[in-house]
């Protein structure tokens, strides 16, 4: 992947180009390294994944079921495929469910079940190693390629996100002088344009990352400092990452305001330049504003919709998180400001997205979701919301029109998701309102 800009935006896979799915189905046993040996299955069949999803297993326990697109459209591709899947000792039960066009066989799973969805925050643990893209593998074009040092530093500081599990805490990184220079030239350049061009949320929070979190040019924050942070501001939690999720996974994370933090840092051959996400680009573009409680109720928002959505709501809705919390505009009195981390992680594309090139449009759900961009060069389009709070509520309006059979709340006590399918949940969700609006009433006389 080549990027134009200087940093690249999110910490999915956001490409939007669609392929016939050529789709295979299979269950591992729950061991570590288990996906590792099938996506190197994969490799050696010469094919490219294109989407992953899972799901606790129904006949491997414990396991997980697995269904993978990958970019095989012949029949002896197809069989090729299965063949080295097959050679993989913790797989069970492989097979082809769906695409080749006419060969759409009855072993796909129906198109209406509702997908499966992590229901408490350690369910997001099942996530660890389904990353798409980077992590310890890097591309042949990435700065780092040829860097057999670098690469194994990758190496080790992505192992300590795999073995990472809920409630442990967050692993601290010690940081070598070489990754604190290429930290400080992006630092202190992004720093000093930032009074220019950053929205005021994100220039309020900024100082309080420098005074409790040890933001400077001359430190690499640790997200463990970064998360008790975000928790005591906005309940926000960050959590290690090996690399890019699924668009599904990085979502549902969102609803347990959970965000996926990378803790490598960029090829310091060119420390302004990244073909992924990396910590310059979490640190400084996406955690200021998860302390500011309007942002992290839209970005939580997005969430909540993405839970048990279908393929095509996932698309919908990764496009809108593209298009405001990776390169989001918002209008200030009479001036437009960024907040978006893709371009406040960008000293390039942040002084442009704000000149007169680009198009800019208001920000609508609708008109947002279906509107196509690349992803390895400036934005044509940016969308401009009127504040964080008027794009939550029209964000609201557009979920309400998602096809999914049931609405889902966040419940902080338990950090666990309830679905409101029943007249009982209903109800005890009713009685919870009323109490609140009660407790509300009872403030508003004392005022």
């Amino acid at each position: 992947m080549h990027n134009h800009s200087q940093d690249s935006g999110t910490h999915y896979n956001a490409s939007t180009d669609r392929m016939p799915r050529t789709t295979l189905f299979f269950s591992v046993h729950d061991m570590v390294g288990a996906l590792d040996e099938c996506l190197r299955a994969l490799k050696r069949a010469s094919v490219s994944m294109t989407r992953i999803e899972s799901r606790p297993s129904k006949s491997v326990d414990p396991g997980y079921d697995f269904f993978v697109d990958v970019d095989a459209h012949t029949k002896e591709l197809v069989q090729r495929v299965i063949e080295e899947v097959k050679k993989v000792k913790v797989v069970r039960d492989v097979r082809f469910v769906g695409s080749l066009e006419a060969e759409e066989e009855s072993a796909v799973v129906n198109e209406h079940a509702v997908p499966w969805f992590p229901r408490k925050v350690s369910d997001l643990d099942t996530f660890a190693e389904k990353v798409m893209e980077m992590g310890e593998e890097l591309s042949s074009d990435h700065p780092g390629a040829k860097d057999p040092v670098y690469r194994r530093r990758r190496y080790d500081i992505v192992q300590k996100a795999k073995e990472y599990r809920t409630g442990q805490p967050l692993p601290r990184i010690e940081y070598t002088q070489e990754e604190k220079d290429t930290w400080r030239q992006v630092y202190t350049r992004l720093r000093a344009m930032y009074p220019k061009y950053a929205c005021r949320e994100f220039l309020h929070v900024f100082p309080l990352l420098e005074q409790n979190c040890a933001y400077g040019p001359d430190t690499i924050p640790q997200i463990e400092d970064i998360s008790r942070f975000l928790k005591d501001c906005t309940g926000f939690t960050l959590r290690p990452v090996m690399g890019l999720l699924t668009p599904r996974d990085f979502l549902n994370s969102l609803a347990f305001r959970v965000f996926h933090s990378t803790q490598y840092i960029r090829h310091h051959s060119d420390p302004y330049y990244t073909p992924e996400p990396d910590c310059c680009h979490e640190l400084l573009g996406h955690v200021p504003l998860f302390a500011d409680p309007n942002f992290a109720e839209l970005a939580q928002e997005i969430g909540l919709a993405s839970l048990g959505a279908s393929d095509e709501d996932i698309e919908k809705l990764a496009t809108i998180f593209w298009f405001t919390a990776e390169f989001g505009l918002c209008r200030e009195g009479t001036e437009v400001r960024a907040f978006g981390a893709g371009l406040l992680s960008s000293f390039g594309e942040l002084e442009y997205a704000l000149t007169e090139k680009p198009e800019k449009r208001t920000f609508d759900p609708s008109l947002t979701a279906v509107q196509k961009y690349p992803i390895t060069q400036y934005q044509p389009v940016y969308f401009v919301a009127d504040s964080f709070r008027d794009a939550t509520s029209k964000l609201r309006e557009f979920n309400s029109s998602m096809r999914r059979p049931f609405q889902v709340r966040y419940n902080p006590y338990t950090q666990s998701v309830e679905v409101l399918d029943t007249k009982d949940k209903v109800q005890h969700f009713a009685r919870t309102i009323r109490n609140e609006m009660q407790l509300l009433a009872s403030a508003l006389d004392q005022l």
